[in-house]
């Protein structure tokens, strides 16, 4: 398992992004492949909403990363999960999701987060205050 806090700021999320990536190619999930490239996609997206709508002044986003590999006969599972301390902003969860108007220029992440992840869901942060998203990927070898 791999967990690191990154400031709440846009600096924060895209260095969430580059480390998440890192982590995943010493574990053997090479860079520019389907699953390095949709966990990209999810760590940005789940650190930009944590960023902008988590934020809470002087506190720190956690971006969690596990593997369990597979086999020939078993699938992997890649883990995401990122976490901050607001409790008040709680985003939708699978299929609670409204699609942005035309013209938005925000609102499509966790759409993209549904799109891509095998499975994600929206729970309480462990310790409290605040919420994590979780996502996971289902990974063949």
């Amino acid at each position: 398992m791999f967990r690191r806090r990154f400031d709440s700021d846009a600096g924060g999320a895209r260095l969430a992004r580059r480390v998440g990536l890192h982590r995943l190619h010493t574990w053997g999930i090479p860079y520019l492949s389907d699953a390095s490239e949709s966990a990209a996609l999810i760590i940005g997206e789940l650190a930009a909403n944590a960023v902008t709508h988590g934020r809470v002044p002087g506190r720190d986003f956690e971006l969690r990363l596990t593997h369990v590999p597979g086999d020939r006969e078993a699938h992997g599972v890649l883990r995401i999960e990122v976490s901050d301390t607001r409790t008040e902003c709680r985003p939708p969860g699978p299929g609670e999701i409204a699609a942005p108007a035309d013209g938005d220029d925000s609102g499509r992440g966790l759409l993209i987060v549904d799109a891509l992840a095998d499975r994600w869901a929206v729970v309480d942060r462990v310790p409290q205050p605040g919420k994590t998203v979780r996502a996971e990927l289902d990974l063949v070898y």
